[in-house]
């Protein structure tokens, strides 16, 4: 049990108080493997951003409230889904919820100096004041690209295409991952043919749909129609349409799963009734037009008019990046990533601002989400992270000596640390192994009479250790262990780096 206590004249005194050690749920420290995994996801796909034309953007962590749009707090509860505090104007800001909402901010507030179209890519942490759980945080890092200022359909495909090329950048082998594609335009259009133009409805046909990787089209078809009760015996009500409209919204839903022309071809026969979800459609051609051209196969995008997930918030493209490799945790059993990027076109954000329509699509890449998973990917642990070469203290009143070489080293290119602690030779070993030192340096009495520096190859020393078992012949071996004048043993620790 911790204790709760406010800065008043009753709070304990602080000599007695011994606060809790632990993390805020649903926040994760991160140690250095974990911290490189992510900066080489960020790293790999900035480069592909850039080299598709787009310019790094950093906006502050916190923006006003009233500028994040739908995440916008009750004014009763200002963290309904953000973390808010009241600054001393009395104006509510927020940790930003994600890179969408400040990117409007900027383009309204800057609009008149920027070029047109505004290809800006961003890459951060952002945060969700929401109920913590399994692989669901408060805090993680995303990596998006937008352009703002065209409605060209092949703006989407080229975000598609960059999408794509950024998930084989970062590593991925081929056919890991497959980005379908959807557009609100179509159920819309589908949906007003039918009669169905009541929001509460059309959000049941929607959540109906959401659910077909775990129901199945006969489960989609109850929640379409009356409802559906579970094993458990729950019933979920439905959006009770009608067996005709059901039927054309499982014809629509079943058009995937094909070559993406051949998806088109069937969507323009469920769709012939319906101009909104024409335009939807012709919009996807052109999209599946513009991917021919720049080479996106058809296994790495395809037309899945499934993808739901969005509709409500975007104006017409979706799109929706699925991880397919296999996960395991360390139980060894399969976990289910699925969603690991998306996005789309919204054209409504920047009139918040303006009151004038923008056009604008972008895309997510889920930096934190997608390292976790690939930690739990066959052989995609997480390297560890190799520590400095550690320099062993024998003596204060050498310490100047120690420092000296450190600067060496380092000016070698090499990292390299003095040890500060005050333990003993032994202990010191220990820790240049648990730092995973590729070598600790060496130079004691005999060392700086003579002007070499000892060298322990950390790696060839284990691995020599485990193939000698006697305990004398490994102490009188040393194995991996040199003594070389200085500047041909800081050579010498250029040739073990480079093989570590």
């Amino acid at each position: 049990m911790f204790y709760r206590h406010t800065m008043t004249d009753n709070a304990p005194n602080t000599k007695d108080f011994r606060p809790e050690a632990r993390a805020p749920r649903g926040f994760a420290d991160k140690r250095a493997s974990q911290i490189a995994a992510e900066r080489r996801l960020i790293t790999a796909v900035s480069k592909v951003y850039e080299d598709f034309g787009f310019e790094a953007l950093q906006t502050s962590a916190f923006e006003y409230a009233d500028a994040l749009g739908k995440f916008l707090p009750d004014a009763d509860r200002p963290n309904v889904g953000v973390f808010a505090v009241e600054d001393d104007d009395e104006q509510w800001m927020a940790l930003r919820y994600d890179h969408t909402a400040p990117l409007a901010r900027f383009a309204a507030q800057n609009w008149d100096s920027l070029p047109k179209p505004f290809r800006r890519y961003a890459f951060g942490p952002v945060w969700r004041n929401e109920k913590p759980g399994p692989g669901r945080l408060r805090e993680f890092v995303q990596c998006d690209a937008d352009t703002v200022g065209t409605d060209r359909p092949e703006a989407d495909a080229e975000i598609i295409a960059l999408a794509v090329a950024g998930f084989k950048a970062a590593g991925l082998p081929a056919g890991s991952t497959v980005l379908k594609i959807n557009n609100r335009k179509l159920l819309n259009g589908l949906l007003t043919s039918l009669g169905v133009v009541d929001a509460g409805q059309q959000m049941g046909v929607l959540r109906a749909i959401d659910k077909l990787d775990r129901l199945g089209m006969t489960g989609v078809e109850l929640l379409l129609g009356g409802g559906r009760k579970d094993e458990s015996g729950d019933f979920t009500k439905g959006a009770n349409l009608s067996d005709a409209a059901i039927a054309a919204v499982l014809a629509f839903v079943a058009a995937g799963n094909a070559e993406r022309s051949v998806v088109l071809d069937r969507l323009a026969a469920v769709l012939a009734n319906s101009p909104e979800g024409m335009a939807g459609l012709d919009d996807l051609s052109r999209i599946g037009a513009t991917l021919n051209g720049l080479g996106v196969s058809e296994a790495d995008a395809i037309f899945d008019p499934s993808i739901v997930r969005g509709l409500e918030y975007y104006t017409g493209a979706v799109f929706e990046a699925e991880l397919l490799l296999e996960t395991r945790d360390e139980k060894g059993e399969l976990v289910k990533f699925g969603s690991v990027g998306g996005g789309g076109r919204y054209d409504d954000l920047v009139a918040r601002f303006t009151g004038e329509k923008v056009p604008a699509t972008g895309f997510s890449f889920g930096v934190s989400r997608l390292a976790a998973a690939l930690a739990l990917t066959e052989g995609g642990k997480a390297a560890p992270v190799r520590g400095p070469v550690v320099i062993i203290a024998f003596s204060d009143s050498d310490m100047g000596e120690y420092f000296k070489l450190a600067s060496e080293i380092r000016a070698a290119g090499i990292p390299a640390e003095v040890y500060l602690g005050r333990s003993g030779m032994k202990a010191q070993m220990k820790y240049a192994d648990r730092r995973l030192s590729p070598a600790v340096a060496m130079i004691g009495g005999d060392e700086l009479a003579n002007g070499t520096v000892t060298i322990k190859d950390l790696d060839l020393g284990r691995e020599m250790a485990a193939e000698i078992s006697d305990n004398k012949a490994w102490r009188e071996g040393r194995p991996g262990q040199v003594t070389l004048p200085r500047q041909d043993a800081i050579n010498h620790l250029k040739t073990i780096i480079k093989s570590s």
